[in-house]
């Protein structure tokens, strides 16, 4: 078994196989896409493979991330190793994505000398029932928020990054929140007595320029950003809020490698519920307001 970091590949994988992904047959129509990059770490027995990709026209730009493998392409795996440069197709037929045709086009050895991958902080998970701490952020606007500037309301809440091209991971948390901003803005009752907050873990660049152009073609709501905010904050703030609902993230050279993490806070600031991942709906978003606004 590879010795990778704790966050591999659960953090950036997690969500993937413990929802759509689980293997599959390619679909006919699918899209795909020719990568190349080198080898940063691979483990077989989990079908996982790290690698340092160059752009991917149409998809993505270059970085560091993991793939999986199909269980009738597993075997490859065992003849690659750190270092070595690959050829492979990037099949995305949806929400979910993998390897195919990967190739070792020139093997090679670990860089000794190159700089280790950072190690996520350790959060600090709390149970429903506790009370969030009053965390300070930034909105899409400029303006200064609080927490507790939502009480009084059920509190849906994610984390995001604006750069994030993995369509089952940031963008899908989005697709979600408009969805469920949709259902609850079109109940009177529910609009007044629900809010939705999303925030980014990249505030040097997810300025409140950029979260206010990424925010507003999901708003539903004239003026926009009434119900459903964008912000960030501090580092210390949002590792606070963050830990305490069982994010972790990490910065890489040209991305983040994070978990995914929604939760429902109560109209008294205490935690509700936390999704875990991307196997959750809107409507169980919905639904979980629902429930803690009191209708």
């Amino acid at each position: 078994m590879l010795n990778l970091p704790r966050l591999a590949p659960v953090i950036l994988l997690g969500a993937l196989l413990f929802s759509g992904c689980r293997q599959k047959a390619p679909q006919s129509g699918a899209q795909s896409y020719p990568l190349k990059g080198t080898v940063v770490a691979v483990d077989p027995a989990e079908r996982t493979i790290r690698i340092d990709h160059e752009d991917i026209p149409g998809f993505m730009p270059a970085m560091i991330m993991d793939f999986i493998v199909l269980p009738k392409d597993a075997a490859l795996l065992e003849s690659v190793s750190a270092g070595d440069e690959v050829t492979a197709r990037l099949v995305v037929p949806d929400s979910r994505y993998w390897l195919e045709d990967l190739v070792v086009v020139k093997k090679g050895t670990p860089d000794p000398n190159a700089t280790p991958r950072p190690q996520a902080h350790e959060p600090h998970e709390l149970r429903p029932g506790h009370e969030l701490s009053d965390v300070t952020l930034v909105n899409q606007d400029g303006n200064t928020v609080r927490l507790s500037d939502y009480r009084g309301r059920a509190l849906g809440l994610t984390f995001v990054f604006t750069r994030c091209p993995l369509p089952d991971f940031c963008p899908l948390m989005m697709k979600n929140f408009a969805a469920a901003h949709a259902i609850l803005i079109a109940d009177e009752m529910l609009r007044a007595r629900t809010h939705l907050l999303t925030v980014s873990f990249d505030p040097k660049h997810d300025t409140p320029e950029i979260l206010r152009e990424y925010g507003k073609p999901f708003q539903k709501t004239t003026p926009p950003f009434t119900h459903w905010e964008l912000a960030s904050g501090t580092e210390k703030d949002i590792r606070t809020l963050g830990g305490e609902l069982g994010l972790d993230y990490v910065e890489e050279s040209r991305s983040f490698t994070h978990n995914l993490r929604t939760a429902v806070i109560d109209p008294e600031g205490r935690l509700v519920r936390v999704f875990r991942g991307n196997d959750w709906t809107a409507q169980e978003l919905v639904d979980e307001l629902r429930a803690a606004a009191g209708g």
